[in-house]
């Protein structure tokens, strides 16, 4: 008898701020295969710690009911001090893989003339209460930056920000690259695909996103972790590219406010 082709049943979703969390596997099995990321196992702790190829830098997933899941812990280096970023358990995985991707590209420029507002300015965020804060179109999302600790925050929230959704936080010292890379996903209209049941989803308010269901062969859906597997790996053996001109930092000071 021929096999019956077996479908998986996707929703894709945008804008991709309020998919909800994904698969983790999207973050953690290309750092391993592609960028050659070692892991310890431990089959008694639901956690997955990921070292990078230097030892510098410590990817912990971990489930926290009162804190972060994801916390990304960087050795210092000598143009460097030591810096971390976090996110909570409903940051969508591919805005954590564009940090986690640009972390590990060797063309990367990491020079600290990034600015990570560029992107958001571009795409039409607002400033909310100062111009050290931006704010989404859709007014679920802001972004800033905190003058005295020189940390970046990312807030995601359904409403009036009293309880939010998801957090991410860069600390001081974060390369402005990689953060860069995480507000230019904030402002990615692709939706993402979902494979777990529509009430995981944050919301399903029909203002505020978008929803369509699709049956998907499942040889698709694997496919698709491993092309990204490919692709990333490729970076390694690829020619060099020549890296845009960042955009510029702006000369005014920035900070989170209170």
């Amino acid at each position: 008898m021929p096999e019956v082709p077996v479908n998986v049943d996707i929703d894709y979703v945008a804008p991709r701020h309020l998919a909800g969390s994904g698969d983790p596997a999207w973050v953690t099995v290309p750092l391993h295969r592609a960028c050659g990321w070692s892991y310890g196992h431990d089959p008694l702790m639901p956690r997955v710690l990921l070292s990078s190829p230097d030892q510098k830098a410590l990817l912990r997933l971990q489930p926290d009911p009162d804190g972060r899941w994801w916390t990304l812990q960087h050795a210092p280096a000598p143009d460097r001090p030591a810096w971390f970023a976090s996110f909570d358990a409903r940051t969508p995985v591919e805005m954590i893989a564009t940090f986690t991707d640009a972390l590990t590209d060797p063309t990367a420029d990491p020079a600290d003339n990034w600015d990570p507002q560029e992107p958001l300015l571009k795409a039409g965020w607002i400033p909310a209460y100062n111009h050290h804060r931006l704010a989404s179109p859709d007014g679920t999302v802001r972004v800033e930056a905190d003058e005295t600790t020189r940390a970046w925050w990312v807030d995601t929230a359904l409403r009036d920000f009293r309880t939010l959704l998801w957090q991410a936080h860069f600390s001081e010292h974060t390369p402005p690259h990689l953060i860069t890379a995480f507000t230019t996903a904030l402002t990615d209209p692709r939706p993402v695909p979902r494979t777990a049941s529509p009430s995981s989803l944050p919301t399903r308010n029909p203002d505020l996103i978008t929803r369509s269901h699709r049956e998907v062969p499942a040889h698709q859906v694997a496919g698709a972790l491993e092309e990204r597997i490919r692709s990333l790996a490729a970076r390694r053996s690829g020619p060099p590219t020549t890296s845009t001109h960042p955009p510029q930092r702006p000369q005014t000071e920035r900070h989170r406010q209170r």
